[in-house]
């Protein structure tokens, strides 16, 4: 810590490598090549395949060898396959043949996988023929003389005959360095347009062997992936933070609460990361009760806080020690993170202190000033994990980044004087209600308290007299039932009365990302048409 100022240093331990995806791996097989590394977690127990360290890099190495016969070093290359062992070797081989993977969500259709193609510039792209009704490679057919740089369309169906390219070729590997750029992840769209975070190899092997180090994750455990590898947790922190332990790594090609109980019983399962609607999918199942899950030691979880109550049953129930982390793809990912000692509230409360090697401070939103403990301002992280900037996008990056190298999250928190970090909201989200700053995150604390509420989001919506009204979307426990006038009485007396929302839609769901992160922005355009607020929004309607 700094005298009084929300500024926090991490730890200088563990140290900083200089170490590239492919010497991470090669490291791996040298050390422990008959360990399994790779078990492909399908349902079928007749089709789990499995590699040892020693197969996993060779098989990666000869995948690597043949990419060089078709891209040349700094090329792009889309992945767009749910979670199969050819996806992990094909970021390796990437990486080792100086390319750069481009991350494909399996759910994208059309236009979405067309705009990635297009903005990231790919020479290639490996995909799957089909997957749950998403006729994959068609749809790749199909745009691609939309996309003028894409000359590759190459089908994991037909890996072995990929790799058969490579038999009797001569042609040697380029040099590649660990501040060399190997990945560009594309934003969530929590807030609508996608961005490409260019990642490099220094930032994500170091942040993913240090996100596993401290949830205590011993080598040699059997860990469980189930997060989607088109995202950070899943390719970074999930895959890299694996191997960095010399872990034997199930792969799960889909979330699946059933079919992850019965994984973790069957591999003697030690650690595993998922979003908390994961977590709470898995205690809910109805397989929970009768599965042996004593082999679990750590759950670490992300994306979103987890309420204290829910940290407690997720640590009784399994018997295990919960961690949170917290950060953004921009900064690969992780930048602050809880400890498995942790007290149960500060598991519940905060998202933790800085990793290591990351610096982290609170400023004013305004000055930019740096604020004092328990002052709300901007989250704001520099270190080795910050993104290069986003893919030819210059003026997004500089909105990002600053000129002394400080990534601007975006996100409102304080921190306390032990530097443990609480987000209590999005700066975007902020609303303005007849010049009132209102904060999502504090009115939805206080609707938590409401015996009937399961969870809750705040939103604000367009208002001809206010410029912004407050809206709470409300989901009640089972068999609860209330509606917006009992919600608001709860309300009055209780919080300024410009915090009460003056909608509330009683909802079953929320708008969400395939990683379980609340779509505020897509609230607001349903309430805009639900509610009839056009006008209010400046929206023209026919």
């Amino acid at each position: 810590m700094s005298d009084n100022r929300a500024y926090c240093a991490g730890p200088s331990i563990p140290p900083l490598r200089d170490i590239t995806l492919g010497e991470l791996l090669k490291e791996a097989a040298d050390t422990v090549p008959n360990r399994i590394a790779l078990v492909a977690g399908v349902s079928d127990p007749a089709g789990r395949r499995e590699w040892t360290y020693g197969q996993l890099y060779a098989e990666s190495l000869e995948a690597a060898r043949a990419l060089t016969l078709k891209f040349e070093p700094g090329e792009r290359i889309a992945i767009w396959a749910p979670n199969i062992p050819e996806w992990i070797m094909l970021e390796f081989a990437c990486a080792m043949a100086g390319l750069i993977v481009v991350t494909v969500n399996p759910s994208f259709q059309a236009k979405e996988v067309a705009y990635v193609l297009q903005q990231s510039r790919s020479a290639g792209i490996f995909v799957i023929g089909e997957f749950r009704g998403n006729q994959m490679l068609k749809v790749v057919q199909q745009v691609q003389l939309e996309c003028a740089e894409l000359r590759e369309i190459i089908c994991f169906d037909q890996w072995r005959e990929f790799l058969a390219t490579a038999h009797g070729s001569d042609k040697l590997l380029p040099t590649v360095k660990p501040a060399d750029p190997v990945m560009i992840q594309y934003t969530s769209g929590t807030t609508g347009f996608p961005k490409g975070a260019l990642l490099h190899h220094k930032g994500l092997v170091n942040n993913a062997a240090h996100t596993l180090e401290r949830a205590n994750v011993d080598e040699g455990s059997v860990w469980m992936t189930f997060m989607p590898l088109f995202h950070t947790a899943g390719c970074g922190v999930c895959v890299l933070g694996a191997i960095s332990r010399k872990a034997t790594q199930v792969l799960v090609e889909v979330f699946e609460p059933g079919l992850v109980l019965e994984l973790i019983e069957t591999y003697g399962a030690n650690a595993m990361v998922g979003v908390p609607t994961m977590m709470n999918a898995i205690l809910e199942h109805p397989d929970f009760e009768s599965r042996d899950l004593s082999s679990v030691k750590v759950l670490s979880s992300g994306g979103s806080t987890v309420p204290t109550a829910l940290v407690e049953i997720f640590e009784q129930a399994l018997g295990a020690k919960f961690t949170i982390g917290f950060g953004q793809t921009e900064c690969s990912p992780v930048a602050s993170m809880t400890s498995p000692d942790d007290t149960t509230e500060d598991k519940g409360t905060t998202l933790g202190a800085p990793m290591p090697h990351v610096e982290i401070k609170i400023i004013d939103v305004e000055s930019g000033a740096t604020l004092g403990f328990g002052e709300m301002g901007e989250y704001c992280t520099r270190g080795y994990h910050i993104m290069h900037g986003y893919f030819e996008m210059e003026e997004a990056t500089a909105d990002a980044i600053d000129e002394e190298g400080w990534l601007h999250t975006g996100d409102l928190a304080t921190v306390d004087d032990e530097g443990y970090y609480r987000i209590t909201g999005r700066l975007k989200d902020m609303i303005i209600r007849g010049g009132e700053n209102v904060y999502p995150r504090e009115v939805e604390e206080f609707l938590y308290t409401h015996p009937k509420i399961a969870d809750v989001q705040v939103i604000g919506v367009p208002d001809e007299r206010f410029v912004e009204e407050v809206m709470a979307w409300v989901m009640l426990k089972p068999g609860e039932t209330a509606d917006a006038e009992e919600i608001r009485e709860f309300c009055k007396g209780k919080i300024a009365h410009y915090k009460i929302p003056r909608y509330v839609k009683m909802a079953t769901e929320f708008p969400m990302t395939v990683t379980g992160k609340v779509q505020k922005f897509r609230m607001r355009e349903m309430a805009i048409e639900e509610l009839g607020l056009h006008k209010a929004a400046g929206i023209e309607t026919a």
